[in-house]
Parts: structure tokens; sequence; C-alpha cells
């Protein structure tokens, strides 16, 4: 009776080895399809408003030993973000607006507070406009000498929308 019982779980235990070794062979594998082409996309069109970019960026620290020399890096930072809202050459006489803005920032080159000291009154949209590219210009070079400062820069705006900042003027006719 023993032995009849040990026989009855040999046929399971023989079936589920069997299965186990057919799962360990080698069967040839057939190579993946051809990588889709996907077809290239054309440019985009800069937007005419300022947004910040979808992921970190970060910008070379400045070497600035004072205010007034981080005041021409941080014009640049500006310049290079907003190239195409950039006025060239000089400016005609009349301006549409001139505002002057203290900008703090802080010794990880994020904006902490924005001081107008002169703002154009007269075009709220463009004081509006003036602060959202400072914020999205954000973070700034890091003032590594400095810890934290705040820069005073003259904006400069032609009635296009387009301006220069007093710390890289080109001048006006």
């Amino acid at each position: 009776m023993k032995h009849s019982n040990k026989l009855r779980y040999l046929g399971p235990l023989a079936a589920g080895v069997a299965a186990l070794l057919a799962a360990c062979t080698s069967t040839s594998v057939p190579p993946d399809p051809a990588p889709a082409v996907v077809p290239a996309q054309p440019p985009r069109q800069p937007q005419a408003s300022v947004q910040p970019l979808p992921f970190p960026r970060t910008s070379p620290p400045s070497a600035a030993a004072n205010p007034r020399a981080y005041r021409a890096d941080a014009a640049t930072h500006v310049y290079g973000l907003n190239q195409e809202r950039i006025w060239k050459g000089r400016l005609p006489p009349q301006l549409y607006a001139i505002g002057v803005l203290q900008v703090e920032v802080d010794r990880s080159g994020s904006v902490r507070s924005l001081n107008w000291m002169r703002a154009p009154r007269h075009a709220p949209e463009v004081i509006a406009e003036i602060e959202k590219t400072v914020r999205a210009a954000a973070p700034f070079p890091v003032p590594a000498r400095l810890g934290k400062v705040v820069w005073t820069d003259t904006w400069l705006w032609h009635k296009s929308g387009k301006f220069q900042l007093d710390t890289l003027t080109e001048g006006q006719d």
C-alpha cells in the first residue's frame, strides 16, 4: 500500500519536471523589426511672451566683486534669454517707456524682490512685462563673491515691445 501511494505522487511530479525542462529549452527569437522612422518636426516659432523653461537652468557663476560689475553679468544673462526681443542698433529718440528697476538676487541666483525706482506708470503693461521677463530669467548668475546682490538697471522700451538695458545699450539717435 505504501508503494502505490508513492507512485500516485510520481506522475504529477514527473509532469512538473517535464514542464520546467520544456521552459528552459532555448528557441530562436526572431529579430526585432526595424524601428519606425519618425518624420522631423519643423522648428517652433518663438513666442512673443517670455515663458520659463520647463527644466532647471544653470548660469555660470558671476565673478563680480561689486553690484555694478554684477549688473553687466545680469544684463548679459537677460539678453541671452531674450535675443529676439532685444532692439538691435541705436534706439530711436522717442521711446515708449523707460523704467529703473532694482532686482535683489540671492546667493543661489533666485530673484528675491523687485523694487521700482522709476516705474513707467503710463504703461502698466510694460511694468508687468519687465517683471515677468526678470522672473522668467531666474536663476541669474550666482553672485559667488557677493553672496547676494541688488542690481539696478534702466529698461529702455520701444513701442514694438523690444528693449535694451542701459548697461548694454547701443545708444539713441
